[in-house]
């Protein structure tokens, strides 16, 4: 137990452990170069680890604030092309930090490190019954003020994955970088993606609509008519970084993860109808100012 800043207590449970997964917020740098002391510890004493980072694809951010829908997209069977973000993209900086760690020639034969970078993530997980951040906050953002909202012209889109679908993701990943010998291609390139079908890939406006059809149907709201969301009222939202948040044209393709065996199997966007909105309108929204916790995006 202690702080993501607390750097030498987690190089020694880094150094104590032989599988590294790094959840946390994806640009905080201390907690990275603390893993890797870590693991560069162990490779001096000849042990070897497994790490897996968890970025995300907002490293994909093309600014589009809602404006367009791009037509690219990137690979991760294609690692040229995540290669090409430019090195002050979101995310980027981290992600750099590790592959350097991961080329050098202490750990070469000693780590075995991946990234795995996730698009938008939906679904509820009745275990622990925590929702995820972006279209719960929207959610809430319409109960507050009586309409589904987009950002700009809500045009964007964004690839996205239910979490349980991502859970299966990393255990996938992690027995097939196990078996793997380091000379593999699977360990050559670091980058994975985990997305769902290519046909369940909605515009952020088609993401405001199925809010707006839900609390309509649940009688919390009258318009079901999505709008733009007034830059005034971005603080409701995700303050100023609204635009980039849910305004973003970020496509992926899991080539990598599909090739392993995985595959998603878990509910489309009748998820959200299904599970994630009952359990938002079991809240008390009275206090509601927009999402205030450490957001990866």
């Amino acid at each position: 137990m202690g702080d993501l800043n607390d750097k030498d207590l987690i190089a020694k449970h880094t150094q104590q452990a032989d599988i590294i997964f790094h959840t946390a917020p994806a640009d905080h740098l201390p907690s990275i170069e603390a893993i890797i002391h870590g693991v560069k510890a162990r490779a001096k004493e000849g042990k070897e680890t497994n790490f897996i980072h968890t970025s995300e694809t907002s490293v994909l951010d093309d600014n589009a604030h809602g404006a367009f829908k791009s037509e690219k997209i990137y690979h991760d069977s294609v690692p040229s092309e995540i290669d090409s973000v430019p090195d002050n993209a979101p995310h980027r900086k981290i992600d750099l930090t590790i592959v350097n760690a991961k080329n050098s020639e202490l750990l070469k034969g000693r780590a075995k490190v991946a990234i795995m970078i996730p698009p938008l993530i939906y679904g509820f997980n009745p275990n622990h019954a925590r929702l995820s951040i972006q279209i719960p906050t929207l959610t809430r953002w319409a109960l507050k003020h009586g309409y589904a909202a987009h950002a700009g012209k809500g045009l964007a889109v964004e690839s996205n994955i239910h979490v349980l679908d991502l859970a299966r993701g990393y255990v996938v990943l992690l027995h097939a970088m196990e078996k793997a010998k380091y000379r593999d291609e699977l360990l050559a390139n670091p980058y994975f993606f985990c997305e769902t079908t290519v046909d369940n890939e909605p515009s952020w406006k088609e993401v405001a609509g199925v809010i707006g059809e839900g609390l309509s149907t649940a009688g919390r709201i009258e318009d079901t008519s999505p709008r733009e969301m007034p830059e005034e009222l971005y603080k409701d939202g995700f303050g100023e970084y609204t635009g980039a948040v849910i305004g973003l044209n970020s496509r992926s393709r899991a080539n990598r993860l599909r090739a392993l065996g995985w595959k998603p199997v878990e509910k489309d966007w009748r998820s959200f109808l299904e599970d994630e909105l009952p359990q938002i309108l079991k809240e008390d929204h009275s206090s509601f100012e927009g999402y205030a916790g450490v957001a990866a995006s």
